[in-house]
């Protein structure tokens, strides 16, 4: 019986001496010491890796169950060539027995969950330097750690659960790009404007909006311009036509030549927004082909991109993916009492939008549920598994089914409101034979037919004339604007104006007191006509020559209030 067993240095086959001891209870005795693990299991042949690289891969082959390059090369020169083939081979992975039975006709001996030979593992990594003679135990302890960090490496390099980061990344470049190029179009619209208004009102694609403006130039270029690879024929003549008739103004050569570089940024990330939604489409189908058959390829990548992975979105319930996207309307709703959202980002599926308004929340409900069965099995099916042409057979199944529940909810609520609403709820009256009759009546079968298309100048002049009145309502909202300022201003003065009369009022009402009280004051002190007190000197005056002793008095008293001045 051959072993088979690998290390960091390489593949080691062993021969094991006695077969019988591989499945008796005491074999764990046999590796105590490096003696008699030699007499059990003898070294037959050696395949040492040549380098880390080599290493890795076939490391991570054995890891998955499957023969790698190495491995199949020694098995065949040790064991097939040299007639070993009837002898029975061991090895530790039963996925591994399986590809080696199946690829080299080689008898393997698989482990199974009763007896998966662990003693013997044991006993071998234990005494592994004693079995494979001359070999160091510190340089296989060094070629192991730099094994194992290589082969991390290269796991965390390659990962599979690590795909869906590209579909998280691609989305959110997508919307930045939406958001880019309708502020770019908006300014070319706006810049462009002023010199050919109308060809807004005409045009309504950006990217077909800066293609003609490239390919145009100055609006006097239209009538000599072909533009039959941007626009249709009808388009092309109204643009034509608007441009001779256009009101807008002159702009020079370098203006032109700005608005151009600006129209070219704007077709180049319309280019290129193309291309990312192409490759996410093809990530969606190769990552999770069930969910995007069921919600498309846009709504499934914000899901995952809102949950942070596929695998992390797998573990949601089917309630929190129908609100997912709506946490904050969820919260506030649950802080102030009220109804909770009905859907999130799952509100944009096709499914939902071609429900009617009273049908919505039922059916973004029924498209969580199957969307919760869809996201699991894409991230629990390997990679084989998703590349298959019924790989997204799931997804197609529940959205037939959800597409025919749908039409029968419709239908029932088309009957109930039939049946309710007929007649006014009255009952269908009896069929009696009356003797009139009516005659048919041809003179309503003429009807006025109406062109189909109109002509190009009657749809210029419309849009000169919609620009015209656009100019006309801004020029009269100015001047609303203008008016009602000059009537805040007006009212502002004539409020400052009554401030000023009162003042002037309350300053006449206080100069009459004041002369009131001097008047009175005069009388009392001489009796004297209060119109020959003209001033406080005046006044003095009176009184010095009316009364002189007693201000010869009053003011000898003053005189000895004063303070004496001492001079040094």
């Amino acid at each position: 019986m051959l072993v088979l067993y690998e290390t960091a240095m390489g593949y080691c086959l062993f021969k094991l001496t006695d077969a019988a001891k591989l499945d008796s209870a005491d074999l764990y005795k046999e590796f105590e010491t490096p003696e008699r693990a030699n007499k059990l299991l003898k070294l037959k042949a050696l395949h040492r890796f040549t380098s880390t690289a080599t290493a890795v891969e076939d490391l991570t082959s054995i890891q998955e169950g499957k023969l790698g390059k190495g491995l199949k090369k020694f098995l065949t020169e040790e064991v097939v060539e040299k007639g070993k083939g009837k002898e029975s081979l061991v090895v530790v992975d039963p996925r591994l027995a399986h590809s080696i039975s199946k690829k080299l006709s080689i008898k393997v001996s698989a482990p199974s969950p009763a007896d998966d030979h662990s003693d013997l593992w044991r006993g071998i990594r234990s005494q592994v330097a004693a079995l494979l003679d001359g070999l160091d135990p510190k340089d296989l302890a060094t070629m192991s750690l730099g094994l194992s960090h290589s082969l991390s490496r290269f796991k965390l390099k390659f990962s599979p659960n690590k795909v869906d980061t590209m579909i998280v990344q691609a989305i959110a470049l997508l919307d930045d790009l939406d958001k880019e190029i309708n502020i770019y179009a908006m300014r070319v619209k706006e810049w462009y404007g002023w010199h050919f208004p109308e060809m807004a009102k005409i045009i309504t694609d950006n990217v077909a909006y800066a293609r003609v403006v490239c390919a145009m130039g100055f609006r006097t270029n239209a009538a000599t311009t072909s533009f039959e690879k941007i626009l249709p024929e009808d388009l092309e003549a109204v643009i034509k036509a608007a441009a001779e008739i256009s009101m807008g103004t002159e702009i020079s050569e370098s203006d032109i030549q700005h608005i151009h570089a600006l129209c070219d940024q704007v077709i180049a990330i319309s280019a290129y927004r193309a291309q990312l939604a192409e490759y996410l489409r093809n990530r969606m189908n190769a990552v999770a082909p069930n969910l995007t058959a069921l919600v498309g390829d846009l709504v499934g990548a914000r899901l995952i991109a809102h949950a942070g992975s596929l695998l992390s979105l797998a573990k949601f319930p089917a309630s929190t993916v129908q609100i997912l996207g709506a946490e904050k309307a969820l919260f506030r709703a649950l802080k102030t009492k009220h109804d909770t959202p009905k859907y999130g980002l799952i509100y944009h599926a096709s499914l939902v939008g071609q429900a009617p308004p009273k049908l919505k929340g039922k059916m973004a409900r029924m498209v969580a549920t199957k969307a919760a069965l869809s996201i699991r099995v894409d991230a629990l099916t390997d990679a084989d598994g998703k590349s298959e042409e019924q790989a997204s057979l799931i997804g197609l199944e529940n959205r037939g089914k959800l597409e025919s529940r749908l039409r029968a909810l419709e239908y029932q609520s088309d009957m109930s409101g039939a049946q309710r609403f007929a007649n006014n709820g009255k009952s269908q009256e009896r069929f009696s034979m009356k003797g009139n009759t009516q005659t048919y009546n041809t003179a309503t079968d003429a009807v006025d037919l109406v062109p189909s298309q109109r002509e190009p100048l009657e749809v210029a002049m419309k849009a000169v004339l919609d620009v015209k009145d656009e100019k006309r309502k801004a020029k009269e909202e100015k001047k609303a604007k203008r008016r009602a300022e000059k009537e805040r201003e007006a009212d502002g003065d004539a409020v400052g104006k009554i401030d000023v009369d009162e003042e002037s009022k309350e300053t006449k009402k206080e100069k009459k007191r004041k002369r009131r009280e001097s008047e009175v004051n005069g009388e009392a002190d001489g009796g004297k006509p209060s119109y020959l007190l003209f001033c406080r000197g005046t006044l003095a005056k009176q009184k010095r020559t009316a009364r002189p002793e007693k201000w010869h008095a009053k003011q000898k008293r003053r005189l000895q209030k004063l303070p004496v001045l001492v001079h040094p």
